[in-house]
């Protein structure tokens, strides 16, 4: 919102938000495919097997390494996300008894540590029908954290008793440099909106009556308005209360010191709702590989449940050799990266614009055409093109903002 300002900030939220509600419509239509030449009728349990059954091997192929590399690269964001908000806590410990300009700077690498060895523990829950109290968890922490943002926002606004922040957003001296600046935020908006690619996960635990693919478009539109309203109001708080000075993470980036509890329960709550966000997003790709492992060694000792276990609060779980081996590697490579990229709106900037094109509007439009036979040249193939070519050149103007913005950070 800062970097693009009072018009381009809200327009893009906007923007971005359209985009992914058509695609959460086109792909939840796909959940049952009836192949024309065949007839046979699939039942899309993921979205890399809608690709595949609708678009055919290759297309399938290059979204099976896009899809591994988003729910990876999610995983990484999360990482960093938690480990800095932990730091946060600590720091705003530290400023709170030493004062705001103490010297408090501490290393991310052990909180992300911390954040690691939790998610080691929490993958070995078998899939993603067992995650129901960690969805819930990770929703009410988000809404929570989202409040307590808000509400310092809005605080700080009425006390300065102005609204600070230009149309042209955040001020540089260099034009190519806020080209750059501009193309990282949207690239940050376009990671936002990338729910798409476990859709179809979500859409196959549905009860129907009513249909599930009516279910879910009613379920996406909901959460689509209701995080659009979300993100403007957390960024147009934010921007209102600091203008040129709007930290890119507003309960990390010391805008508020005080209260200071408040502002640590805030970062918790962001903690909580990332250990959720991160088994939710990261169920979809164990699924995948341990589905492949067992179809590909039917006979194999190494898949298969050999001990349970019972830790805490959570519920008993069966220790599966494959399981433990690869989730565990997985959550280590997540940190490993994370340590070695540790900037969160870069990232986040890089993640977002790499895959939102190909998958959130690419894959979906494709399949759209086939499940619906639309005729080439048509009224609607056109401005379904039109709208793909549009997404694309967006795309290709954030994935080169974002390079440009890891590269500075990492080299200087």
């Amino acid at each position: 919102m800062a970097q693009l300002g009072w018009i381009g900030g809200p327009l893009s939220l906007l923007l971005f938000a359209f985009f992914t509600l058509v695609s959460a419509y086109f792909i939840s239509d796909v959940h049952i495919y009836s192949n024309p030449n065949t007839g046979n009728t699939t039942v899309n349990q993921s979205y890399l097997q809608a690709v595949h059954t609708i678009l055919g091997y290759k297309n399938g192929l290059v979204c099976g390494c896009l899809v591994y590399f988003s729910i990876f690269k999610t995983g990484v964001v999360y990482t960093i996300t938690s480990s800095i908000s932990m730091r946060a806590i600590r720091q705003s410990n530290c400023y709170h008894e030493q004062g705001h300009e103490a010297a408090c700077e501490f290393n991310d690498t052990y909180y992300m540590l911390m954040f690691g060895m939790v998610q080691i523990l929490a993958s070995q829950i078998p899939n993603i029908f067992h995650t129901k109290w960690l969805s819930i968890i990770a929703s009410i922490m988000s809404f929570t954290y989202s409040f307590i943002g808000m509400g310092l926002g809005l605080a700080q606004v009425i006390a300065k008793g102005k609204v600070e922040g230009s149309i042209s957003g955040i001020s540089t001296t260099n034009p190519t440099q806020k080209v750059w600046l501009a193309a990282q935020a949207l690239g940050d908006i376009a990671f936002s909106y990338t729910f798409s690619l476990i859709l179809l996960e979500i859409q196959s635990t549905l009860k129907s009556p009513p249909s599930q693919k009516v279910t879910m478009k009613k379920a996406s539109t909901i959460a689509v308005f209701t995080t659009t309203i979300f993100y403007v109001c957390c960024g147009g708080f934010g921007y209102a209360a600091f203008g040129d000075l709007t930290p890119g993470n507003l309960l990390t980036g010391f805008g508020f010191y005080e209260p200071y509890w408040l502002v640590d329960f805030g970062n918790a709550c962001i903690v909580l709702h990332l250990v959720g966000g991160y088994q939710i997003y990261s169920q979809t790709l164990f699924a995948i590989v341990e589905r492949w492992y067992a179809e590909k060694f039917p006979q194999s000792a190494f898949a298969k449940d050999v001990t349970s276990l019972k830790v805490s609060l959570l519920p008993e779980f069966r220790i599966n050799p494959l399981r433990l081996c690869f989730r565990t590697t997985y959550v280590v490579l997540t940190m490993a990266v994370g340590m070695l990229f540790p900037y969160f709106n870069e990232v986040v900037a890089f993640a977002g614009s790499v895959i939102f094109w190909p998958l959130t509007i690419y894959f979906p439009v494709e399949m759209y055409f086939v499940q619906k036979k639309v005729v080439p040249w048509s009224g609607k193939w056109i401005v379904l093109r039109i709208y793909t070519a549009f997404c694309l050149f967006v795309t290709v103007f954030t994935l080169a903002g974002s390079i440009e913005g890891l590269i500075a950070k990492r080299f200087g």
